[in-house]
């Protein structure tokens, strides 16, 4: 049973934290490269990392802990408590003063977020959830959008670190901002989770994210009543790296881009052996991809769908 004053003291650490990265100087001195193109790691990031796990596991000493710099280390989540900390998402934001980063912490039990805190510093936005209790925003109670994808707008990631990911990252942004309003790119997936709860978006996507970049941010969205699965529709979960969407209640996913974007990812995964259709006859076609797209009204005119959504029997999340 978890203490009445946990996420209260939890949002008080992470207030705290947030005051090293706004007391950051000379950041360019002390950025450092790791794996993958324009994916750093500043000595802030390490800082608030550590001072995030000395002073959570002092709350909760019996949790494990799951941090963005120990690298998806062997940390068994699946068994009681565990916090999974993002302590800069958006660091690139944070080495250039973009002043779009944010802390993410998440409370799991058994493999499940069950509080969730991002905090934003620079704009003084606290988002927090309880599993069954809502989601808020600095003391408000915040609400999903209930715009449908035709009047959305839509949030995604590049997910910058895989190049074999950007083409296809950005034509599933095209096909989804075809149908939507406009087109929105912050550079934190923690703080697009967070716009999607707070119903200032209405869908967000990055074809392979961390369980750090949105465990607490999944919650959110989930006790705002927002939706959050992979491009098909299926159930995340928070123990490995995977496609992730959230989304308003009346938004609903493209049909023919799902299986396409997870086959994407799952290549990059197995070093891109290449990928065959589900007939095994070999690559699909972009004249077949277009076919598909392209879609008659009854009277034979030729006009394309628009929305391009699935109808019924649309697969949705529990």
């Amino acid at each position: 049973m978890l203490k009445e004053d946990l996420l209260s003291n939890i949002i008080e650490i992470v207030h705290q934290c947030g005051e090293i990265m706004l007391s950051a100087t000379d950041i360019e001195r002390k950025i450092h490269q790791k794996a993958g193109k324009g994916n750093f790691v500043t000595d802030y990031d390490s800082r608030v990392q550590e001072a995030l796990r000395s002073r959570l596991l002092m709350l909760l000493p019996e949790a494990v802990f799951m941090g963005e710099e120990d690298e998806m280390d062997c940390t068994d989540i699946s068994r009681g408590y565990a916090f999974i900390v993002d302590p800069i998402d958006g660091t690139a934001n944070f080495t250039r003063g973009y002043d779009a980063s944010s802390i993410s912490v998440a409370l799991a039990k058994d493999g499940v977020p069950v509080l969730g805190v991002v905090y934003n510093p620079y704009r003084k936005e606290t988002y927090y959830a309880e599993r069954g209790k809502g989601a808020f925003l600095n003391g408000e109670r915040i609400h999903a959008s209930e715009r449908t994808l035709e009047e959305g707008l839509i949030l995604f990631g590049t997910s910058p670190y895989y190049e074999d990911l950007r083409s296809k990252a950005f034509e599933t942004a095209f096909r989804y901002v075809s149908c939507g309003e406009d087109l929105r790119r912050s550079g934190s997936a923690a703080i697009d989770l967070c716009m999607v709860a707070s119903g200032r978006a209405e869908f967000f996507f990055e074809l392979r994210l961390s369980p750090w970049d949105y465990a607490a941010g999944a919650l959110l969205v989930e006790e705002a009543g927002g939706i959050v699965s992979d491009l098909e529709g299926n159930p995340i979960t928070y123990d490995r790296k995977q496609t992730m969407t959230a989304r308003g209640p009346k938004v609903r996913l493209l049909d023919g881009l799902c299986k396409d974007a997870a086959s994407q990812v799952s290549i990059s995964e197995d070093g891109g052996k290449g990928s065959r259709d589900e007939t095994g006859r070999g690559e699909t076609s972009r004249d077949e991809t277009r076919r598909d797209e392209t879609r008659r009204d009854e009277t034979g005119r030729g006009e394309t769908d628009r929305a391009g959504i699935r109808r019924e029997g649309e697969k949705k999340t529990p």
